[in-house]
């Protein structure tokens, strides 16, 4: 008898000590960037938030450098149930949906004020988005201002003709279009290789981009010309979002607020210290001829008029929005 109560006693022990991990919930978060980029840095901070404010019920591991999957990839894993969270940058998915592109058109938000009056534009058209797609928008935050990366100096959109021109996005190809450069996908942990082969002589993008791939290895010039500021948004496939207890759905959107307000304002301070860094290994940082900018914003206005007319009246209501 008392040995029967002893191992009753073992196992009801046994059975409280793993209550817990019984009740942990586990979600892994794809991200296409390396884990010294600012976005993987806060997506980081925001993991440690959430498992900290849910008591430890809500494990988030990120999944950096596309280690997990590769960025174009990420959205339909999540939506799929293969991942519980990701993260995107959203301009990738223009041809999926015109909006998700809006804050990739040249000069139409191109500073971090605008950026901002375009997302709360834009905000209420993305999580009925993703939530029509099964999806929970969490947050949003700006990547620093895209400037142009060359080998060669750049005085105006002609100088640009024939280069191999990266493109990342619906957008950056359709740039490389109308300048006569020829585009060529390269996402962005590819293209540090990409440079290294000479598969790519310009690009369009970020200096925290330029840093994190250090394109001043191959790269001599960059021109912040401030053309626009993309946003990568994170998110939650909704049924594993909805099997949280309230407690722990609470303590996810708490830290998403966080991560939003902090991203936005580490965006700005990335994008100061990364053109230091960009001048202090020696790339010529100056901003764009008045010929150059004249040419550049030409093409925004080309394509801001072709996507209001593959926007249609969502489109339309955002623009008009922004605008007010």
């Amino acid at each position: 008898m008392k040995r029967r109560l002893f191992s009753l006693s073992v196992a009801a022990a046994a059975m409280s000590m793993s209550l817990p991990a019984l009740a942990q919930t586990k979600w892994d978060l794809p991200a296409a960037y390396p884990a010294s980029n600012f976005h993987t840095v806060n997506l980081m901070a925001f993991a440690d938030d959430v498992d900290k404010a849910s008591g430890g019920k809500l494990k988030i591991t990120v999944h950096a450098g596309a280690s997990l999957f590769k960025a174009p990839e990420i959205k339909r894993a999540v939506q799929g149930g293969q991942a519980q969270i990701g993260e995107i940058l959203m301009a990738n998915f223009q041809n999926e949906w015109q909006l998700f592109g809006a804050d990739g058109l040249p000069f139409l938000a191109d500073s971090y004020d605008a950026a901002q009056k375009l997302y709360k534009a834009q905000k209420p058209l993305l999580e009925k988005k993703f939530a029509d797609q099964g999806m929970v928008l969490l947050y949003a935050v700006a990547w620093p201002p895209q400037g142009l990366y060359s080998k060669t100096p750049i005085n105006s959109a002609a100088d640009l003709k024939g280069s191999k021109w990266r493109a990342y996005s619906p957008a950056t190809a359709r740039i490389a279009e109308l300048v006569g450069a020829q585009p060529v996908t390269v996402q962005a942990a590819e293209l540090s290789q990409a440079l290294a082969t000479g598969v790519v002589e310009t690009n369009m993008t970020s200096g925290a981009t330029g840093v994190d791939s250090k394109l001043y290895e191959h790269l001599k010039f960059y021109y912040d010309v401030q053309a626009w500021l993309p946003k990568n948004a994170v998110f939650a496939n909704k049924k594993a979002f909805d099997a949280l207890d309230k407690p722990s759905q609470d303590a996810l959107l708490k830290a998403a607020a966080d991560a939003e307000t902090r991203g936005w304002a580490e965006s700005q301070k990335v994008n100061t210290d990364t053109l230091n860094t960009l001048r202090a290994r020696g790339m010529t940082v100056a901003p764009p001829s008045p010929q150059l900018k004249a040419d550049l914003q030409k093409v925004g206005q080309t394509m801001l008029k072709e996507w209001q007319e593959k926007a249609g009246p969502e489109g339309k209501t955002l623009i008009d929005s922004y605008a007010r």
